[in-house]
């Protein structure tokens, strides 16, 4: 027995080495979500807001960055409550809001969930095609440093129903992202599938998270449209280990995604 204790202390040496490498997130791994929370009401419970079970989806997963879709602060139909603040607290992650609309005695739009402190804060108001009908979008970006030192650009977006305003608006990301030097990830509701021409370019400068036989995002249940993404700035040192898009999840009317990049 005893000239095969060397061989065990090594066997234990690497269980513990293991170990100590999954139980510190964060060092070596980030982990990205996007999510539209419709609100915060669960379709199956009509006029019912339940910020808790998206902040439940939020916790469960312990994501570093969340890009957050169909927010209200401080409506009416909210009750008066401002949803950013309030999945900040349940989460305890630092929130940045960007308006789309006023809307029902308050205002609507698109947020950012972060651990990390946020550097930062920018907003740009996207185009939509003059003489057409639209609801005012947004891209939210925050800047924030990542465990391994460098510096990243975590944006969110909401994009139009319609197409004639979506290719402008991917233009428009494109030029305010697409020369921007370091790492930069995109994450939201884009309103289109893969196939799409606007997805085409978005894709001039970035890369999707999945890119084969990938799940549908919508709606929450018998889902048939992938119309959620996260993706990459071309040029970046971070690799994705993972892409998954969450089941049987019937907080709101799409799916989260969840993404996690390995970083250098």
């Amino acid at each position: 027995m005893k000239r095969y204790f060397p061989f065990s202390g090594t066997l234990c040496f690497l269980f513990m080495y293991a170990f100590s490498t999954v139980a510190q997130p964060g060092t070596k791994t980030l982990k990205v979500m996007t999510y539209n929370i419709h609100h915060g009401n669960p379709p199956a419970q009509s006029g019912v807001i339940d910020l808790k079970a998206i902040a439940d989806v939020i916790n469960n997963q312990a994501p570093d960055l969340v890009a957050l879709q169909e927010l209200d602060v401080l409506t009416r139909r909210a009750n008066g409550v401002d949803e950013v603040k309030e999945l900040a607290a349940l989460t305890g992650m630092h929130p940045f809001f960007s308006k789309g609309i006023d809307f029902d005695g308050g205002e609507y739009g698109v947020a950012i969930l972060s651990r990390f402190k946020i550097n930062h804060t920018e907003r740009f108001p996207l185009p939509s095609k003059e003489g057409l009908p639209a609801e005012a979008r947004s891209l939210a970006v925050v800047n924030v440093n990542l465990p391994s030192g460098q510096r990243l650009d975590f944006a969110c977006t909401h994009l139009d129903l319609k197409e004639e305003h979506r290719l402008l608006q991917v233009a428009e990301i494109n030029k305010i992202l697409g020369s921007r030097k370091g790492t930069v990830i995109l994450a939201g509701d884009f309103n289109f599938e893969a196939t799409n021409p606007a997805m085409a370019i978005l894709e001039q400068h970035f890369n999707r998270s999945c890119r084969e036989n990938c799940d549908p995002t919508i709606p929450e249940v018998n889902p048939k449209e992938e119309i959620d993404f996260i993706l990459l700035k071309k040029g970046s040192p971070l690799k994705v280990v993972s892409h998954q898009v969450l089941k049987n999840i019937i907080a709101s009317d799409h799916l989260p995604v969840v993404v996690s990049y390995i970083l250098p």
